[in-house]
């Protein structure tokens, strides 16, 4: 019995880390600096994470799908066990969590204080791209090639003249799909590219007005005000389940190919990010010259904030 009851206690103790690693890493990727992945790595289970998310495939789906059957439940049970859940779900639970409340943080400042948050914005991205880019050699034109075209794409993004198609539903899967795919990847924050693709701030209200809605619902709210953010929850998650489930393994792919000329394009890319922020305070204030200045006051404290956090943990590795 006292066996049992300690290997409870171990059990829990593992749940509870699991979603304190979760709670970290959806904080990383809720903001525009250090990625998830890179926390991952930091706190040392990446290795388990990339191992947990590549393992779910079509056939072991199927597999578990098929578990109703008495004569298949043992392979099911099996194929679960591969999957990692007791690792995922709290780790997904503790993600969501920091998201959550992120979110609500994000909607409240971008209407009272733009200029503050999104300078903080760029000067996080701007340390990030250099913390990760001093690991990093241009050594061969391809390297140039892949800076170049990671940098050039980002700009051309940041300024509009790359733009998705749209505003609906195929937008808002799409950005899932890259966004989420890009917070397990070390170097790449998902609301980067969230910033970069313009749906930053309007996820972000989204998800703050579904989790209200459904709180107002639990204390007698309309149903009517929960359906229409929700649904573009629903989009999104959606969205990230077939990144997950192509495009980060395709960068895994190039990663373990051509790990160097990967990472140039990466960090190039969110060097290439710096303005992306600043697009957000143009909409809502001239660039006059206290705006400047109160801009670049809130980038060098978010810069300070970047470089001290690397220096708390010893540095930043891009992979």
């Amino acid at each position: 019995m006292e066996y049992e009851r300690t290997e409870s206690v171990g059990d829990r103790l593992e749940l509870l880390r699991a979603y304190g690693y979760g709670l970290c890493m959806g904080t990383a990727d809720a903001l525009p600096g250090v990625s998830g992945g890179t926390v991952a790595l930091l706190l040392g289970f990446y290795g388990r994470l990339i191992a947990a998310v590549t393992a779910f495939t079509p056939r072991r789906a199927v597999t578990i799908l098929g578990g109703y059957r008495p004569e298949r439940r043992t392979r099911a049970r099996e194929a679960l066990l591969e999957l990692d859940l007791g690792f995922l779900l709290p780790l997904g639970v503790g993600m969501a969590t920091a998201i959550v409340l992120i979110a609500d943080i994000v909607s409240s400042l971008a209407e009272s204080h733009p200029i503050a948050m999104f300078g903080f914005f760029a000067g996080l991205i701007a340390a990030s791209a250099i913390t990760l880019g001093r690991n990093l050699t241009f050594t061969t034109p391809e390297h140039a090639g892949a800076a170049i075209a990671g940098a050039g794409l980002a700009l051309m993004v940041a300024a509009d003249l790359v733009t998705l198609p749209g505003s609906g539903p195929v937008v808002i899967v799409i950005a899932g799909a890259i966004a989420v795919s890009a917070m397990i990847l070390p170097g790449v924050s998902g609301s980067l590219i969230l910033i970069l693709l313009g749906q930053y701030i309007f996820l972000s209200n989204e998800l703050s007005a579904f989790v209200h809605a459904v709180s107002d619902l639990v204390g007698g709210g309309s149903l009517a005000a929960v359906i229409d953010p929700g649904t573009t929850v629903v989009l999104f998650v959606a969205g990230g389940v077939v990144g997950l489930l192509s495009i980060a393994r395709i960068v895994r792919a190039a990663m373990a190919r051509r790990r160097e000329l990967t990472l140039v394009f990466l960090v190039s890319l969110i060097a290439g990010s710096v303005p992306a922020p600043l697009t957000n305070i143009s909409e809502s204030h001239a660039w006059t010259t206290e705006t400047i200045a109160l801009t670049a006051a809130w980038a060098v404290v978010g810069a300070i904030a970047l470089f001290g956090l690397e220096y708390l943990v010893g540095g930043f590795e891009p992979e």
